[in-house]
């Protein structure tokens, strides 16, 4: 549970933008459990604005030729600029090259209570093996690292990095430097699908594991091919089971997987809810795109979000009940009452924190605008609870009449327990029977104690 910058930054979070919302994630979150803040991709970009034309990119890396924040945009990872480590042809790619450090943004982080997070794209700078930069700590450079015939289709900066003794070194020497500076979760990209790089994830969890530093490793893009269950979660703590989803409910055109809109979310989370898969293991069906998403959101126009308050529901029901992890993309500082209510309802979290059985879809209406899911979860209230989430797809109310055995909504002694609307509060009155009106696009969250 945490924040990211990427839904309402973007590219261009600066370091008083994000010391901001830290204090309102420490004042009105982290009561609730909401602990981590993660500073997304292009920390390391002087005008991140102009990543549409890479030639006009600048950087900032390290003697070694690793990232580093911008000093102008991070003023405490302020260091000393490096004269040259360089002497051939002037290179095409700019790039700063200094001794700059996350450590006391991670520290100011890590006082109130926090934890910290990066976001990187896998593979090696470009502009480091331009230079040819030295690997810390072994007798390789970047060219004897990088792979040229390997780029993210979609990102200008790196190249991929090879299954070898210097590609090994080269994320060796990036994990102890996330290490030193006191990096909490990593967010690697480019890595779970288009493409699906296993020999990547693998140097990084094995270079995270020499570091010692307990590190959540958190892989994007999705889809995740569900056939890698087993392989990603033997590396990986988080990995996205679709693309990045956004503040849409329905596919614009057909096939569509970006933006992932919340519909196609039912499916996906389906397809994961069967494999059996163990503590610290997490299919992760993306950010939250709650309040304000703005001043410079990855996709899109600055604006409030477009899912409605009953979708805004849904979608937190829906990860709680699949025990995704939960990860808010509003801009904090401008968090409105709604949305804080949205985030703070304890039994909602429990069952997202607390599963004893992992939620799981029922098949009482798989053809029709009604989805049924049920889990387990250890209560705030303290024991056991029956968990059921009903889920109106279509675009009108729609009347459920059901037993509860028919939705597997009984305590495990089948005795009459006290029904209860976990978003209201309200009571069931029939403990055998569930009458509910559901509103278009939203949902009902019943728990049995």
């Amino acid at each position: 549970m945490g924040w990211n910058s990427w839904d309402a930054y973007g590219l261009t979070i600066t370091e008083a933008q994000f010391r901001a919302n830290v204090a309102v994630l420490r004042d009105k979150l982290l009561p609730f459990g909401w602990r981590y803040a993660v500073i997304d991709e292009g920390w390391f970009f002087e005008n991140p604005k102009d990543r549409s034309k890479p030639e006009t990119l600048r950087y900032a890396i390290d003697g070694h030729g690793r990232y580093v924040p911008v000093p102008a945009r991070f003023p405490s990872a302020i260091g000393r600029p490096i004269v040259s480590i360089y002497a051939g042809p002037v290179p095409k790619l700019a790039a700063t090259i200094e001794e700059t450090t996350f450590k006391p943004l991670a520290d100011f982080v890590h006082a109130q209570g926090l934890l910290f997070g990066i976001h990187i794209v896998r593979g090696i700078p470009r502009a480091s093996v331009e230079r040819n930069t030295p690997i810390a700590d072994s007798s390789f450079h970047a060219k004897d690292a990088a792979d040229t015939s390997d780029a993210c289709p979609w990102d200008p900066t790196n190249w991929g990095v090879k299954d070898n003794a210097a590609g090994q070194a080269w994320y060796d020497a990036l994990m102890k430097q996330y290490a030193a500076w006191g990096v909490d979760l990593l967010k690697v990209d480019c890595i779970a699908d288009h493409p699906y790089k296993v020999s990547e994830i693998r140097q990084i969890r094995r270079a995270i594991d020499k570091t010692r530093r307990p590190m959540v490793l958190s892989l994007s893009p999705g889809p995740t091919n569900p056939e890698h269950a087993a392989e990603i979660a033997s590396l990986a703590n988080m990995w996205r089971i679709s693309d990045d989803f956004w503040d849409t409910w329905a596919a614009s055109k057909p096939d569509q997987t970006f933006p992932q809109p919340l519909r196609g979310q039912f499916d996906r989370l389906a397809t994961w809810s069967s494999f059996d898969l163990k503590s610290g293991q997490w299919p992760d069906a993306d950010m939250l795109p709650f309040g304000d998403l703005r001043p410079s959101p990855g996709w899109g126009e600055p604006r409030h979000t477009r899912l409605t308050p009953d979708e805004q529901k849904t979608v937190m029901t829906l990860w709680a009940i699949t025990q995704s992890p939960l990860i808010l993309g509003a801009n904090l500082t401008l968090l409105d009452d709604a949305t804080l209510h949205l985030l703070t309802n304890r039994e909602v979290l429990a069952i997202d924190q607390n599963a004893v059985v992992r939620g799981h879809p029922l098949n009482v209406d798989q053809q029709g605008d009604l989805r049924v899911w049920q889990a387990e979860a250890q209560s705030v209230h303290g024991g056991i609870v029956n968990v059921v989430g009903l889920f109106n797809l279509s675009d009108s109310p729609l009347n459920v009449d059901k037993s509860a055995v028919a939705l597997h909504f009984t305590t495990r002694r089948d005795s009459p327990a006290n029904a209860i609307n976990v978003w209201t509060g309200e009571r069931i009155p029939d403990r055998n029977r569930i009458q509910v009106t559901i509103p278009p696009h939203g949902c009902v969250l019943l728990e049995r104690r």
